[in-house]
Formats: structure tokens, C-alpha cells, sequence
């Protein structure tokens, strides 16, 4: 016992350095949530690791489950394309020849397969990690859906991970707009309840109902347009007045979240490229 005090004595400064060291490490992902999710996730190559054992064995007792939803899925699927195709082959039937050929939408999109290793729902600041990374072409401000719709935006990329921010956190933005009305606003969670957001800004002249489905905009260059988003459920006045809040159902289920796809869209690179460089030019005008 002698020799064990008289060595805590004789290294006491490096026993206080450790102790403060462990103590700073330990306020900073504690009182910071960004550095926190980096730093218990994809920035940790072990914890990533337990993270997707942990997720492939919850997975398994979920399987049952996930193919009733996936039959009943592609059901809806099929019969909305087999709508869609019956209209499309009438439209064609009204055009010139000139104009026939369609131009296929989606060529400039790529699903990146991913699935959820890490997630949360009962926080203001709430983060998701899927198991793929800028190894596997993902990049940062890439949107993020699954089968039921959006989830949210990649935030940050490591090797082989990533970290989403969810529609689930007080700081998620997502530019929406109401199905077959035009009108579009911004998604925020407000904390609380895991399938419930709001819908800000929406004009005071817009016509809509509950029970509308709100998709996204396209607005932006995240996400292309018509992504579900939710349906809205109730309709409320702005705090200013001067505008409608949207409370939404969200059609995503974060509670069950497993595999999602994070959308490569290529045209939306092209598209952030101009928007910096229009912005450079502005600052270069007010600067002169």
C-alpha cells in the first residue's frame, strides 16, 4: 500500500492530466451532439463495426415483417405504373410525332444501397449511420429515402459510413410542396412525436385540404421532386400570421428504420456548381 501511494504521489501531475483529459473528452461529446454522433460512430471504425452486427440481428427478427410490407408495397407499385402507363399511352396518343418520344427523367440518378447500422428517435438532435461511405460513392448533402420516403440528408462520410441527419432533428430544412397544387414550404421537426413534422411557409392564398400528400419540391439539390414526405393532418396559422403551418403525418417509420438508398443525383452537382458560382459573383458586386 506504501509503494502504491508513494507511486501516486511521485506521478501525481500526470494521474490530474489524465483525469482532465478524460473529463474534456467526455463534455465535449456529451454537451456536443454533432461530436458526439461523430465521434460514437462513423469516426469509430469499432463502433461502426458493432453497430452493423447489432443491425443485421435485429434485421433478422424483423424479416416476417419487412416482406408483408414489401408485398403489400410492390402491390401499390404495380397498380400505380399500370395507371400510369394507361395514361401516358393516351397522352402519346393526343401528341404529334414530333413530340413522342418522352424524355426519360431519371437517367441522371443513382441508388446507392445502404443500410441503417445506428439510429436514434428521442432526441432534438438526432442521428442516423448507414454502412456505406465515400468508398461506395456517397457524398455529403446526398438525400437519403426508403420505400415508404424521405429521410434525410448525409451530413458527413467517412470511408466506409456515414452520418444522416434525419427529418427527426430540430436542424433538418427540406424544401416541400402539396401533391397537385404547387404550393411548396420548408419541413421541420419540432421534436416530440417520431411521425409528426410541420410544413412552414405556405401562402395564404393556397388552396388544400387535410389528407393531402406533401412530396418534395425539387427546389433544391438534395432531393428530385415527388419523394413522399407525409399527408397533412391538420392546418394551423403561422406565428406572424402571414402564412400556413402544415402538421404532417410522416410516411417514414424511424422507429423501423433498416435499408434505405441514398439518391446520387449527378445534374444536382452541375446545379450547385452554378449556385456557388452566382453567389461568388454577388459577393464580388457588393465587394467593388
Amino acid at each position: 500500500m506504501r509503494n502504491l501511494i508513494a507511486f501516486l504521489s511521485k506521478h501525481s501531475h500526470w494521474l490530474v492530466f489524465l483525469i482532465l483529459e478524460v473529463i474534456s473528452m467526455v463534455l465535449l461529446v456529451r454537451f456536443n451532439s454533432y461530436q458526439g454522433g461523430v465521434w460514437f460512430t462513423s469516426a469509430n471504425a469499432l463502433a461502426g463495426q458493432v453497430n452493423t452486427w447489432r443491425s443485421q440481428t435485429e434485421a433478422y427478427f424483423y424479416l416476417e415483417e419487412v416482406n408483408t410490407l414489401l408485398t403489400r408495397r410492390n402491390i401499390e407499385l404495380e397498380q400505380q405504373l399500370r395507371h400510369a402507363r394507361q395514361q401516358l399511352h393516351s397522352l402519346r396518343k393526343t401528341l404529334p410525332d414530333s413530340v413522342r418520344g418522352l424524355p426519360r427523367d431519371v437517367e441522371h440518378i443513382r441508388l446507392i444501397n445502404a443500410k441503417v447500422v445506428d439510429n436514434s428517435v428521442n432526441k432534438p438532435d438526432n442521428l442516423i449511420t448507414l454502412d456505406k461511405g465515400s468508398a461506395d460513392g456517397v457524398r455529403v448533402n446526398m438525400g437519403v429515402a426508403c420505400g415508404t420516403g424521405v429521410v434525410g440528408i448525409v451530413y458527413l462520410t467517412s470511408q466506409h459510413y456515414s452520418i444522416v441527419v434525419p427529418v427527426l432533428n430540430v436542424r433538418s430544412n427540406i424544401s416541400c410542396s402539396i401533391v397537385d397544387r404547387g404550393y411548396f414550404g420548408y419541413l421541420h421537426w419540432t421534436g416530440g412525436a417520431a411521425d409528426v413534422a410541420y410544413v412552414d411557409d405556405i401562402p395564404r392564398h393556397a388552396k388544400f385540404k387535410k389528407g393531402d400528400e406533401i412530396v418534395t419540391s425539387g427546389y433544391s439539390a438534395v432531393f428530385p421532386p415527388g419523394i413522399l414526405v407525409g399527408k397533412v393532418t391538420q392546418i394551423e396559422n403561422s406565428a406572424d400570421g402571414l402564412s400556413y403551418r402544415l402538421q404532417v403525418k410522416l410516411s417514414t417509420d424511424f422507429g423501423r428504420l433498416r435499408d434505405v438508398c441514398v439518391i446520387d443525383d449527378r445534374s444536382a452537382v452541375e446545379r450547385l456548381q452554378l449556385i456557388r458560382a452566382a453567389q461568388d459573383s454577388i459577393r464580388l458586386q457588393k465587394m467593388q
